[in-house]
């Protein structure tokens, strides 16, 4: 029997090449055990899977024997998802956003479910989709905005009210059902959609959205938002009209006229009349420079999106942005259900501001211009800069306001910004001081990298430096300046502490240290169909890695959430040697581990 893995990898190969193929029978790869191992791999690392949700399953305790029972059910058709537990997270905002916890039986069948979908849907998502996306961030997005926003003269903000809390499970149903052939499968996620929550001790029914906390709804969401992708590209092959190739009547005489005076200048002696004539020759080319050289008669429309947020860009009329976002109100209403929000689906001008992803983006209108090499070699100058999209760091919006929130600064009464110290990092040591201010500015840095004005964020820089400085000498009784001379370190300041091969020391981070454009947002991902997991070799080797044991009658796992939390116990010295939040262990051990 062919691994799962290596069938995946055809599924995937034959949607990328059959882009309205059908699917069967998937369901049958839910009973293979090693899809579970995968997903067990992929889980356990995470701090929510010691997180319990209405019954006590967690990570900790998985074991051939769990995986067996779950396929059982599955087999026997007895399977039934159970309800989430439902808390509540804060937003920026200060209201609160509903969260699902299911059990890890769920959310280890939901894994599962996710790695099928993704190797049908992944090679058939729009590439202006961003969310959720493996090898896509906000930073893929924000560089797709500055090469394809170029010359776009509209911006359309899109806003979906609650938009996956909204999420028509029978639509999505209908949707998966178009290329997958499945009842049994698709009767596995309707019943995901479908098993309610518990808050308060109360059971409530869900009757539309993903679950937010659910693995797989990032992929549910997308494969609903898809339908929304083809509407944009269905917009974009009617809307777009090529540039003219033309030149503009007043560019083509202008331009004429140079080239006259150009050869009077190469057949004219040096003399006061060939300077003249050179004066005007610059003359009009300066203003040459402040005329179109191509008729505007051109449309575009090009979008970029990233889960539930949406930008389209527009060359054309405001009318026709009017009718278009009407449009994509009237789709969204009668083939997806859901509602756009008229009063945050806005309407702007390309040359103002709008605000996406965190940052402030337009499009530059300057002439001024600059001289820059071309790919031949040749030195040419032209206005590089306009019409082109420009992207900006917010600073009163985002960034002082994480100064503020944090309480980092304070604001003097002549409006001046001061650092001050932290009181809650007071009992931290020095050097966790410097590293717990250095992981919050790489943060901003790295994420706010693509900014044109990515410089001046060295202020921020200043301000997180001397808040630093103030919470050490807060902590030590003292000024800022005797922290300075008791940890200077060439010109500038840095803490040491010890580490097993010696003493090392950390300085703050400086805006040089996370350079403009060299670092992005995607997490580093291992290959993508790499089954031959840790875990499961652990497991099949029927060896208690606590006590040596080999002939017990059943291995489990034991998961820890986090490695600081570990004592100095017997088990826990083991699990600090192997450096692993994971020790496959004999029934008799775990029940030993848990009980101490």
């Amino acid at each position: 029997m062919k691994p799962t893995f290596e069938i995946l990898e055809r599924i995937e190969k034959c949607s990328s090449e059959h882009k309205d193929g059908i699917f069967t029978r998937l369901y049958r790869y839910l009973l293979r055990e090693d899809i579970y191992h995968a997903a067990y791999q992929k889980l356990y690392s995470n701090k929510g899977a010691v997180t319990a949700g209405t019954d006590n399953d967690t990570a900790d305790g998985f074991s051939n024997e769990y995986v067996k029972t779950l396929i059982t059910e599955l087999r026997n058709g007895t399977y039934k998802a159970k309800p989430v537990r439902r808390e509540y997270i804060p937003k920026k905002n200060g209201k609160k956003r509903p969260l699902g916890i299911p059990s890890f039986r769920d959310k280890l069948l939901q894994e599962a479910v996710r790695i099928i979908l993704e190797a049908i849907y992944e090679p058939i998502f729009d590439n202006h989709s961003h969310g959720f996306r493996p090898k896509r961030s906000c930073h893929t997005a924000l560089k797709q905005i500055s090469s394809e926003f170029t010359g776009v003269v509209w911006f359309i903000e899109g806003d979906i009210k609650g938009c996956f809390n909204n999420i028509d499970h029978e639509i999505l149903i209908r949707i998966l059902g178009k290329k997958i052939k499945d009842s049994k499968f698709l009767n596995i996620i309707r019943q995901f959609l479908k098993a309610g929550y518990v808050e308060n001790w109360k059971y409530n029914r869900t009757y539309s959205g993903t679950p937010q906390g659910g693995i797989c709804s990032p992929i549910l969401a997308n494969i609903y938002l898809h339908e929304l992708d083809m509407k944009f590209n269905e917009i974009k092959q009617r809307f777009d009209k090529p540039r003219s190739a033309y030149k503009t009547h007043e560019y083509w005489l202008l331009d004429k006229e140079m080239k006259k005076i150009s050869y009077w200048i190469d057949h004219t002696p040096n003399s006061d009349e060939r300077r003249k004539l050179i004066e005007q020759h610059k003359a009009l080319r300066k203003q040459l420079r402040n005329i179109p050289c191509k008729p505007m008669d051109n449309k575009k429309f090009t979008y970029v999106r990233y889960a539930d947020d949406w930008l389209v860009g527009i060359c054309g009329n405001k009318q026709e942005c009017v009718e278009l976002k009407a449009e994509i109100a009237e789709f969204l209403k009668t083939e997806l259900n859901l509602t756009l929000s008229e009063e945050k689906t806005l309407i702007t001008h390309s040359s103002e501001k709008v605000r996406f992803l965190g940052y402030d983006i337009r499009v530059r209108r300057n002439n001024e211009v600059k001289g820059h090499r071309m790919k031949n070699g040749k030195w040419r100058q032209s206005r590089t800069l306009h019409m082109k999209v420009e992207l900006t760091v917010p600073h009163t919006e985002k960034i002082e306001k994480f100064l503020f929130e944090n309480k980092v600064i304070r604001k003097k009464p002549n409006g001046e910004l001061q650092p001050i110290h932290r009181t809650k990092l007071l009992n931290m040591a020095d050097f966790e001081i410097v590293e717990h201010y250095n992981a919050e500015m790489r943060g901003l840095l790295n994420y706010y990298n693509l900014a044109v004005d990515y410089h001046t964020l060295d202020f921020f820089c200043y301000l997180m430096e001397y808040s630093c400085l103030k919470t050490i000498a807060n902590k030590h009784k003292s000024s800022i300046r005797k922290i300075i001379r008791l940890y200077k370190d060439g010109k500038s300041w840095s803490v040491p502490y010890e580490t097993k091969d010696g003493t090392k020391r950390i300085r703050p981070v400086k805006i040089a240290d996370c350079k403009r454009g060299y670092t992005n947002d995607i997490v580093y991902q291992k290959k993508k169909y790499n089954w031959k997991t840790t875990i499961r070799q652990r497991l099949n080797a029927h060896v208690c890695e606590l006590c040596g044991t080999g002939s017990a009658d059943l291995y489990e796992v034991h998961v820890v959430r986090n490695m600081n939390e570990l004592g100095d116990s017997d088990w826990e010295r083991v699990m600090k040697k192997l450096r692993r939040k994971t020790l496959v262990v004999c029934s008799r051990c775990h029940k030993r581990i848990h009980e101490h």
